[in-house]
């Protein structure tokens, strides 16, 4: 059940169109709505005012080159069952330990501690996507 401030959005497919997307959630092991999630968020460059929106041939244009990058991703394989994407909301710096907190879906954050060394490597900055991989007791920050 949606919370007051998220919303649902239905929409009707043909039967290839689910197989596709069904297909591409299992060879990618993320759900639909995840997918379809990074779908609607790399519309942002079209969402500023001074940019005007793609005619259906620009639209053509531009979404068949996006698909082909999102379909050459290789998943992120761990062997925790409990992986949870996320956007880095908080990242503070110590000299040793840096603290990450992703937000998973509204208002709801994860906070890890993992080394200043790790969250260079991953290029964690706020505002991009990264994965909360939950093993027994520690929470692994991951990136594609």
């Amino acid at each position: 059940m949606p919370r007051k401030e998220q919303g649902w959005v239905t929409f009707q497919t043909s039967e290839d169109e689910r197989k596709i997307l069904e297909e591409f959630c299992q060879h990618s092991q993320r759900t639909k709505t995840e997918i379809l999630r990074e779908l609607v968020r790399s519309l942002h460059k079209y969402s500023s005012a001074e940019k005007s929106l793609p005619t259906t041939q620009e639209k053509v244009e531009t979404q068949t080159p996006e698909m082909e990058i999102i379909s050459q991703k290789k998943p992120l394989k761990v062997s925790s069952r409990n992986v949870l994407k996320g956007v880095v909301k908080r990242v503070t710096t110590g000299t040793v330990n840096t603290e990450v907190t992703l937000e998973i879906v509204h208002k709801v954050e994860l906070t890890s501690m993992i080394t200043r060394v790790s969250a260079e490597e991953l290029e964690l900055v706020e505002g991009t996507e990264a994965y909360a991989v939950i093993k027994s007791n520690d929470i692994v920050i991951a990136k594609d």
